[in-house]
């Protein structure tokens, strides 16, 4: 009988280590938690203009809020050190009328987001106007027609870069 007790106490022994094994666990699955902030959210989301605005406008259509709302959406709980809205347009118009143009866009684009709570401060926007073409020289050759603007189209857009993580 003491060969068995000396077993049975051993096994209570070795029963009590387990559970401060048990611990390390959390502190692993705490790991993960600490990894996930550094998931980076997308760093740049290209919106087409003709989606966002009619033609040669900067308000904001339905169709357009509603891809903003879903940024939105993405950027809650996150955190973010900026938000920039660069406004481009296409080769159509004086290089001055299309940077206001590009400017009046990504105006649009950062009020609308500030209007969903998404602080003001932390949202620029500039405009590029006809600066950085999408389209290579040659493309969408002749003079304005509705077939050289649906070529130009994606020249005409809102660029949204977003650094932070989630």
């Amino acid at each position: 009988c003491q060969q068995c007790t000396p077993d049975l106490c051993a096994k209570p022994v070795a029963a009590a280590p387990a559970p401060k094994a048990a611990p390390p666990a959390p502190a692993k699955r705490a790991a993960p938690a600490r990894a996930a902030p550094e998931k980076m959210l997308p760093q740049e989301i290209n919106f087409s203009a003709d989606a966002l605005f009619d033609f040669d406008k900067a308000v904001l259509k339905p169709e357009g809020k509603a891809m903003l709302d879903e940024l939105a959406r993405t950027l809650q709980g996150a955190k973010y050190e900026v938000i920039i809205a660069t406004g481009h347009a296409d080769r159509f118009g004086t290089v001055a009328y299309n940077q206001k143009l590009s400017e009046r866009r990504a105006d649009a684009v950062k009020n609308y987001l500030a209007s969903k709570e998404i602080p003001l401060n932390m949202i620029s926007a500039t405009g590029k106007g006809k600066s950085q073409p999408v389209t290579k020289p040659g493309e969408c050759k002749g003079p304005k027609s509705p077939k050289v603007i649906a070529c130009l189209q994606p020249d005409r857009r809102v660029d949204v870069e977003v650094t932070g993580t989630k």
